[in-house]
C-alpha cells in the first residue's frame, strides 16, 4: 500500500514539474517571437485524443472580468438540479487540479497525472509525425485534459470559462449550446488588440452560427462589436437585464424576490458587490435559456439554491486569523475594471480610511492606473512582489504608488508583508489584490502559516 501511495505522490510531482516546464504561453523572452495561437493546433490534439470534447454538452463563458464567477455560479446552479457538472476555470489559485472540477470535486492527483501523461505522449508522438509543428502549450495540455476527464466521468453539462480572448482559445473546439461574454475592458492589449472594439471582437470568437448568446448592455464600443459579429452568425441575443436586482440592492447581503422559469424565488448571492450583481444576471439567464431550448429541467427552488451555494475563493473573500482583531480581505481585482469594481465594493465599509492595503501586480498591467484608483483609499500601502516572471518590480511599484498613496511601505517577500500588515494593523482591516498570483500565494500562507480560516 505504502509503495501505491508513494508511485501515485511520484507520478503527481512529475506531471506538475513537466506541466511548469512548459512555460506560461505570455511570458515572452525579450527579443523572441510571440507564439502563435492556433485552434487546430488544438483541434488536432483533441482528434488524436478521440475527440473527448464531443462527449458532453459545453457552455463557453468568455470576458474580460466576471466570467469566472459566471462559471462558477452556473456550475452550482445545475448541480443544485442533480445533474453532474463539469467545470472548467482558468487560472489556478494554488494548483492546477483547480481548474478541473465535477461535482464541486477537484480531479484527484493520480487522474491528473493519468491523464496529463496521456495528453503528454499523444502531443509528443504528433510533433514527432510532423502533424503538429510544436509541442502542446500548458494551457491547450490543461484544456485537454480537462476534456478527457469530463468525458470519462461522463458529465450532463461542461461549463468552460475561455481563457484568453476567445477566437483562439483553446476551449473554443467545442461547440457550446450557449455562449456567454461578461463584461469586457481593456486587458492583454498585446495579444488581443489596443481598443474595446479589437478585444470585442476576440471574445465574440465564442459564437456559432445559429447560435444563443447570453450578454448584458455594457461598453458601446463592445455592444457595437459583439452586435455585428452575433449579426454575421444568425446568433439570437438574450439580454440578462431582467435577471438584474433592484437598483438599490446593496453590494453585501443583498437578496431580492425574483421570476424565474414562471416561478417567484428569493435570490440571495453569496458573491458581494454590485459588479457581482451583473455575473449573476448572466448566469441566471443562462440557466434559463439553456432549459428553455436544449430540455434541462431545472426547478426555480434549485435556481435560488445553486446561487445560495455556489462558492468562488478569492473574489472578495474573508479570512478570520487566530488572536487578531482584525479583517483580512482577498481580491484578486488585477486590471483598472477590477480595481474600480474591488474600490466600489469597499466603500460600501466602514472605515476602510483606516485600512491596510497589500498590493502587487503584473508588469503588464497598466500600475499607475490600479495605483491611482486604490491607494488613496487606504492609510497605508504594503507593496509585495509577485511570484512570476511577468512580476512588477517593487521599484516599478513604489513609483507608481508614492504620488497618491498615503504612506507606502515594501518588502521583499510576501510573508513579511502579510506579518506586517497583521502585525501592525491595530485591529483594523487588510486587504490584498492586484493578482492572482498574489491572492493564492496569499491564500496558501494564511491557511497554512498564519492560521487563517476563510468565511
Amino acid at each position: 500500500m505504502v509503495h501505491v501511495i508513494l508511485k501515485r505522490i511520484v507520478s503527481y510531482a512529475a506531471a506538475l514539474e513537466n506541466l511548469y516546464a512548459l512555460g506560461q504561453e505570455l511570458v515572452v523572452a525579450p527579443g523572441a517571437p510571440r507564439p502563435k495561437f492556433t485552434l487546430e493546433q488544438m483541434r488536432t490534439l483533441t482528434r488524436a485524443l478521440g475527440s473527448p470534447e464531443r462527449e458532453f454538452k459545453s457552455v463557453l463563458i468568455a470576458g474580460t472580468n466576471g466570467k469566472g464567477s459566471v462559471s462558477a455560479t452556473l456550475a452550482s446552479i445545475f448541480s443544485a438540479g442533480g445533474y453532474r457538472v463539469g467545470l472548467y476555470t482558468s487560472p489556478h489559485l494554488t494548483r492546477p487540479n483547480e481548474r478541473i472540477r465535477v461535482g464541486g470535486i477537484e480531479i484527484p492527483d493520480d487522474d491528473f497525472a493519468r491523464l496529463y501523461f496521456r495528453v503528454e505522449e499523444c502531443g509528443a508522438a504528433l510533433v514527432q509525425e510532423g502533424k503538429l509543428p510544436t509541442h502542446p502549450s500548458f494551457f491547450e495540455v490543461m484544456t485537454a485534459v480537462g476534456f478527457c476527464w469530463f468525458a470519462e466521468q461522463k458529465i450532463d453539462i461542461g461549463v468552460l470559462e475561455v481563457g484568453l480572448g476567445g477566437r483562439l482559445d483553446a476551449t473554443n473546439v467545442v461547440e457550446p449550446m450557449v455562449s456567454v461574454i461578461t463584461d469586457i475592458a481593456l486587458d492583454h492589449q498585446e495579444w488581443l488588440g489596443n481598443t474595446i472594439t479589437e478585444i470585442a471582437r476576440e471574445k465574440a470568437g465564442i459564437l456559432r452560427r445559429n447560435g444563443l448568446l447570453i450578454t448584458l448592455s455594457q461598453h458601446p464600443e463592445a455592444n457595437n462589436a459583439i452586435g455585428e459579429v452575433a449579426a454575421e452568425l444568425n446568433v439570437r441575443g438574450v439580454n440578462a437585464a431582467e435577471f438584474m436586482p433592484p437598483l438599490d440592492a446593496p453590494a453585501w447581503g443583498a437578496k431580492w424576490q425574483q421570476k424565474i422559469l414562471g416561478e417567484t424565488v428569493e435570490i440571495a448571492p453569496v458573491l458581494p458587490g454590485r459588479h457581482q450583481h451583473r455575473n449573476l444576471a448572466l448566469a441566471l439567464a443562462a440557466a434559463t435559456a439553456i432549459c428553455n431550448n436544449y430540455g434541462y429541467k431545472l426547478t426555480a427552488a434549485q435556481i435560488s439554491c445553486g446561487v445560495r451555494e455556489t462558492r468562488w475563493p478569492g473574489r472578495m473573500e474573508r479570512f478570520v486569523l487566530p488572536d487578531a482583531e482584525l479583517e483580512l480581505w482577498l481580491d484578486v481585482a488585477h486590471n483598472p475594471a477590477g480595481a474600480w469594481a474591488l474600490r466600489a465594493m469597499l466603500s460600501a465599509l466602514p472605515e476602510i480610511a483606516n485600512s491596510t492595503l497589500v498590493f502587487g501586480c503584473l508588469a503588464d498591467k497598466p500600475i499607475a492606473e490600479m495605483a491611482q484608483i486604490l491607494f488613496p483609499i487606504f492609510s497605508r500601502v504594503i507593496l509585495a512582489p509577485v511570484d512570476s516572471p511577468r512580476a512588477a518590480s517593487i521599484a516599478a511599484l513604489r513609483e507608481a504608488g508614492e504620488r497618491v498613496a498615503n504612506q507606502i511601505e515594501s518588502t521583499d517577500n510576501l510573508r513579511d508583508a502579510l506579518t506586517l500588515a497583521i502585525e501592525g494593523n491595530g485591529g483594523r482591516r487588510v486587504v490584498l489584490c492586484g493578482s492572482l498570483f498574489l491572492a493564492g500565494a496569499a491564500r496558501t500562507l494564511l491557511v497554512e502559516e498564519f492560521g487563517g480560516r476563510p468565511q
